[in-house]
């Protein structure tokens, strides 16, 4: 019997629109006539006196004729049935009304027919219909759907979804119910229980399915046999978030989430897009809405430029520049894939929102002076957020040439560029790194910062050239803004650890102690845009970052959300195992975001303003010549004297492990 339910469903499926539209216009004829005949019924209370082919033919006659079009009006047979939802329903309410009261008029103006008609029967017509109409459209989307009488009953009755992976979804709200419809209809998962917060939905059933107390979870556990848990709370805060998943952290589930309400909002992505638990919900930190004058000062109107534009900082500057409206945006960037990739979502964004900027693809090298001055002049560019630079540690300490070419010279030739073309703004994306540092990346980035530090300080600097000879004058604002790691950017730890987690494990950990701040990359580019608006010339603004956050706590908890137990001396039989390998060169303990104690507070609560020492322009220049003439003759000895002679606090640990200087030193001597 089941299977021949199944095949004449997927014949009806597969029809024709044309054919279903005229099967859905003949039932319902046939509901209203039958709507008509249980309204005398009802009214008269037996159907001797009813006559449809005599004296009340004309009533049965007029009844499909007012009510069709008004159900073609009203897109009735435009309804894919399987989608069927409140707004068909209201649409159905509205056209049978309408057919009513039309309806009652004919009878009013018909008054003097041969068989006389109570008026209370349109009445009866009109709810009768709403039933019929409305609930027979119900019924066939449930059995279009596969989900007869309530959502379980035939899977459970047939087993057809036994092997599915059973899910709870934390959040009854509008959310999670919108990811229920969509799990039955994809039928990837099978939800089993609802979990809420509100103790007015306690044991009571939403789309089929019983709420739960987040104080019962093992009872659902128990109960349903289900081993995963999707968050369906998008408009919660992240503190809120990060206390349910604490909450979640002690069962053996496997958590993941829908996306926020800005991703859903924005069209980015849809409810039952599930992805893995956001690690900022781990962090609890919700950001601070931006301060709207700071956010547009150096932007809306101008013509602005992003160097680094296709990596993970320089493309979500861009995004948040493009929603300020500036009249151009440049983007400045070495690799052909990156630059091609957020140029293509950024065109998209404009068209979708009928912006009225010019995008400006730029392929280019920070290490090309001529390069980058011609497309400055040539644009007459006003701000510049300088985000490009090499940031992976491990990877720059093996590289020490062209850490200190891209990070150093880099910023010094796009730091003259500006001075020559007259750009107004300059603000340089530095990292925490570059406080004491134990590595090239960190002490390259501080001493960037002090290029601009000591430029801005001239009024007509002489440019570090050839000659040395040539001054220009000094129009441009320099501001440095400091902040540790970002989530979800290249080179982050968190992917890498979801990928050995799926991986069987182990997780991999540098150090048990190791920690590190974090900030989420749309709430840095956002802070880094107001930071630059609020310098006087050579500041350097420091981001609050929060509280450190230790690695090793934070592979546990993705552990645990992923369902899995952590492998330990205290739990051989645990899932997945921890493994610490050790610091990588140049790695430090712990971060730090100020070099001294002389920190100031700004008007924004989140940006602080640090007074750093830094060197005279014409001090720096011998001290950058010497270096690069020390990378230019692979002496890397001497360019780690000369970065711990102008770097305050850079202790290097360990060799130096360059691959170039360790093969050297490798080769026999002749």
């Amino acid at each position: 019997m089941l299977r021949l339910v199944e095949k004449l469903r997927s014949r009806l499926v597969s029809l024709p629109r044309r054919y279903k539209r005229l099967i859905q216009l003949a039932a319902d004829i046939v509901l209203v006539w039958l709507a008509l005949w249980l309204a005398f019924v009802v009214r008269l209370g037996d159907s001797k006196n009813i006559e449809p082919l005599d004296g009340h033919a004309w009533l049965f006659g007029i009844a499909p004729v007012i009510a069709i079009p008004f159900f073609i009006r009203f897109g009735m047979y435009r309804a894919v049935m399987r989608y069927f939802g409140n707004d068909a329903l209201m649409a159905i309410a509205k056209a049978v009304t309408l057919s009513a009261l039309l309806l009652s008029l004919a009878v009013y103006w018909n008054s003097g027919a041969p068989k006389l008609i109570p008026r209370s029967m349109v009445f009866n017509y009109w709810w009768l219909s709403l039933v019929l109409i409305g609930g027979l459209r119900l019924v066939m989307r449930q059995y279009f759907m596969g989900d007869w009488f309530s959502p379980d009953s035939l899977t459970k009755f047939k087993g057809r979804d036994a092997s599915l992976p059973k899910v709870a979804v934390y959040g009854a709200g509008a959310a999670g119910n919108q990811l229920v419809a969509a799990l039955r209809l994809g039928r990837g998962m099978r939800p089993v229980a609802f979990i809420d917060d509100d103790p007015n939905l306690y044991n009571r059933t939403i789309a089929g399915l019983r709420v739960y107390s987040p104080k019962h979870i093992q009872q659902m556990i128990d109960e349903t046999g289900s081993d995963e848990i999707l968050l369906a709370i998008p408009s919660a805060s992240r503190a809120r978030r990060r206390e349910v998943l604490e909450n979640l952290e002690h069962y053996p589930l496997h958590v993941r989430s829908v996306p926020g309400f800005m991703d859903l909002a924005s069209g980015r992505v849809k409810v039952e897009d599930i992805q893995e638990v956001d690690i900022a919900d781990l962090l609890g930190r919700d950001a601070v809405p931006p301060e709207q004058a700071l956010f547009e000062q150096c932007i809306r109107g101008k013509v602005v430029m992003v160097t680094g534009a296709g990596g993970s900082i320089g493309s979500e500057l861009c995004r948040q520049i493009l929603s300020n409206k500036p009249q151009a945006l440049l983007l400045f960037e070495h690799s052909e894939f990156n630059l091609y990739s957020i140029h293509i979502e950024l065109e998209r964004t404009i068209e979708r929102a009928s912006l009225p900027i010019r995008l400006v693809p730029i392929l280019g090298s920070i290490r090309n002076p001529e390069r980058l001055l011609d497309v400055m002049r040539t644009w007459q560019v006003e701000t510049i957020y300088h985000a490009a630079a090499y940031k992976h540690v491990p990877m720059v300490e093996h590289n020490v040439a062209e850490g200190v070419l891209n990070n150093v010279l880099g910023t010094l030739n796009t730091a003259q560029a500006a001075v020559q073309a007259g750009v107004a703004n300059f603000v340089l994306i530095s990292t925490d790194k570059a406080v004491r540092p134990t590595n090239v990346m960190g002490s390259t980035k501080r001493l960037a910062e002090m290029i601009l530090q000591a430029l801005s300080r001239e009024t007509a600097p002489s440019l570090f050239n050839a000659d040395g000879a040539v001054h220009h004058v000094n129009k441009t604002r320099f501001t440095m803004v400091r902040f540790g790691n970002v989530l979800g950017s290249s080179g982050s730890v968190i992917p890498r650890f979801y990928a050995q987690i799926r991986a069987g494990g182990p997780v991999t950990v540098t150090h048990p102690k190791i920690t590190r701040y974090f900030m989420t990359i749309p709430e840095a580019a956002q802070l880094v845009i107001q930071a630059g608006s609020m310098g006087q010339g050579g500041d350097v603004f420091v981001l609050d970052m929060g509280q450190p956050v230790r690695i090793a706590e934070l592979a546990e908890k993705l552990i645990h959300l992923s369902g899995l137990s952590v492998r330990s001396e205290k739990c051989p039989h645990g899932d997945i195992a921890i493994e610490y390998t050790g610091l990588r060169p140049g790695e430090k303990l712990y971060e730090e975001l100020l070099i001294g104690d002389n920190v100031s507070p700004t008007d924004h609560p989140m940006i602080m303003r640090a007074n750093e020492e830094f060197l005279t322009w014409n001090v720096l220049k011998g001290i950058l010549a010497k270096l690069l003439k020390a990378v230019d003759e692979d002496d890397y000895p001497q360019v780690r004297l000369l970065l711990r002679e102008v770097v305050s606090g850079y202790v290097p640990e360990g060799e130096i492990v360059d691959w170039i200087y360790q093969q050297r030193r490798a080769e026999p001597s002749e």
